[in-house]
């Protein structure tokens, strides 16, 4: 998560997030979920699973305002400072009513009317098309959601500059649900980011976060959608990585060729009894079992690595841990 700057000096990277969250509404029904999804995203984005810093979070609701509420002149300002100079990074999250427009939805303010309900998408997609911030983030729990970003941003240019992504809770067409005091999809968001999407270095990626949240709806209910023109993935957390950088580099030590088959015997094993005693075989069999619980290695022709060790069988590299071996053998880890 950090950059050198000048002279050798490390900096952080400057990451922001908004995280909106609007129950109450002055000419619109009032939700009961929106400010408590706000509220979980915050630990989650503002803390690695480490609990190192990540990003430098702000939580925008009716409780941490001094009107009590969250008007459109306040939204309007406080995208303007996420999206303002000085930051490498900058997340827009916002929870409440959606409003449906043509191509686009409106995220409805406390003091939307049935002529202006708030802040149509288009006009925070414009305003991210001028922003200086490289990367941008926006997660949109709100009814319609889907129609963000559908429209050509300011000038006639691509709908998303490149550095942006949406995560959107549902299509144009459809209403995000609440349940229980929570927003669906802020429910399942919360686990992904949380380590339901984290892959097996512990990153939480945005594209992660859409595969994980996609899966927890069928095709009876709202659908998420997502949309980005990024060429890389930031990382929105870390998390507990499933398999070390250190383990990771011994795959093409351990495997010369992608579809090596490593040869086992009992001295692997380290219950195999005093007979059969091999320290450094136990310790490369201990990597070799993690790197199995992380679906990188499989036994050939058993169902266990404990029998294939006791039973002098091999094991190999999974297509998931040749994608991990090459990325070592090539430097990249």
């Amino acid at each position: 998560m950090d950059l050198a700057g000048d002279h050798g000096v490390r900096r952080r990277r400057m990451n922001r997030a908004l995280l909106v969250g609007i129950d109450h509404y002055e000419n619109f029904n009032d939700l009961s979920g929106c400010v408590n999804d706000a509220e979980a995203m915050l630990p989650l984005l503002e803390r690695n699973e480490d609990a190192s810093r990540n990003i430098d979070c702000k939580v925008l609701s009716a409780a941490s305002t001094t009107a009590g509420r969250v008007d459109r002149a306040m939204l309007d300002q406080n995208i303007d400072k996420l999206l303002g100079p000085g930051a490498d990074f900058a997340l827009l999250y916002f929870a409440g009513h959606g409003d449906a427009a043509h191509n686009d939805v409106t995220l409805v303010t406390t003091d939307g009317t049935s002529t202006a309900p708030g802040i149509r998408f288009t006009e925070v997609l414009e305003k991210i098309q001028r922003s200086k911030v490289a990367e941008v983030v926006v997660v949109l729990d709100c009814c319609y959601s889907g129609g963000a970003g559908n429209v050509p941003a300011i000038g006639g240019g691509a709908v998303l500059r490149p550095g942006v992504s949406i995560l959107a809770a549902s299509r144009p067409d459809q209403l995000s649900a609440e349940l229980d005091g929570r927003g669906a999809f802020s429910q399942h968001l919360e686990g992904a980011l949380a380590g339901g999407a984290a892959d097996v270095l512990g990153q939480v990626t945005v594209a992660g976060l859409y595969a994980y949240v996609s899966e927890s709806f069928d095709a009876w209910n709202q659908r998420p959608t997502f949309k980005a023109n990024i060429e890389r993935l930031h990382v929105l957390r870390q998390c507990r990585a499933a398999v070390g950088l250190d383990m990771l580099r011994e795959l093409p030590k351990w495997f010369p060729t992608p579809h090596y088959e490593f040869p086992l015997d009992p001295t692997y094993e380290p219950d195999a009894g005093p007979d059969h005693v091999h320290l450094e075989h136990e310790g490369v069999f201990a990597g070799l079992q993690i790197c199995r619980a992380a679906k990188l290695v499989e036994p050939v022709g058993f169902e266990h690595m404990y029998f294939a060790a006791m039973n002098s069988g091999v094991c190999r590299l999974t297509p998931l841990g040749r994608h991990y071996r090459h990325m070592a053998a090539e430097g990249n880890l």
